[in-house]
């Protein structure tokens, strides 16, 4: 059975500047900085900053910002995208704080290791912002390539994480 789960959503804002925060039933499906490149199309979402997954999203985003936190333990729901995308998604889930991948290993652990330009692509849709780590990915050489919410917010999560020297 295919269900629409209810959408939810509610804005925090991060020291990064404002996020939208978006949740179904089933975990947290969306967090974006507003504005970004591939942002969400948020129509028929509820405002519901009650929302019992999208408040403690923000606890734990809180307490990520303030470095009391380096893993979130939320529960995601990434079936809007392709089966290519969430594969993408599931290997950034592995890349720990602190640490850093290229395009081109995510495609070599995905057994796709021709598919630098394609797992770029994937990164660049991840809907889930700081807990799908799409930032801690870098290109060739560890150029700081792409970032839907901006290379310096990019730079400023990696050095919170000390991936980056400041």
């Amino acid at each position: 059975m295919n269900r629409v789960a209810a959408r939810a959503c509610t804005h925090f804002d991060s020291p990064l500047g404002r996020m939208l925060v978006a949740a179904t039933d089933d975990g947290v499906a969306g967090i974006w900085f507003v504005g970004q490149k591939h942002g969400p199309d948020s129509s028929g979402w509820r405002e519901d900053p009650t929302h019992p997954m999208l408040q403690e999203a923000i606890a734990q985003l809180r307490a990520y910002f303030d470095g009391s936190r380096t893993h979130f333990t939320l529960p995601l729901d990434l079936r809007h995208g392709t089966s290519f995308q969430q594969s993408v998604w599931q290997a950034l889930l592995a890349i720990p704080a602190g640490a850093t991948s290229t395009y081109a290993e995510l495609g070599r652990r995905l057994g796709r290791p021709q598919a630098a330009r394609a797992v770029g692509a994937a990164v660049g849709r991840n809907p889930v912002s700081i807990v799908v780590p799409c930032h801690r990915v870098l290109g060739t050489g560890g150029a700081l390539t792409g970032y839907a919410g901006g290379i310096e917010r990019k730079v400023a999560l990696l050095r919170l994480e000390g991936a980056l020297a400041h």
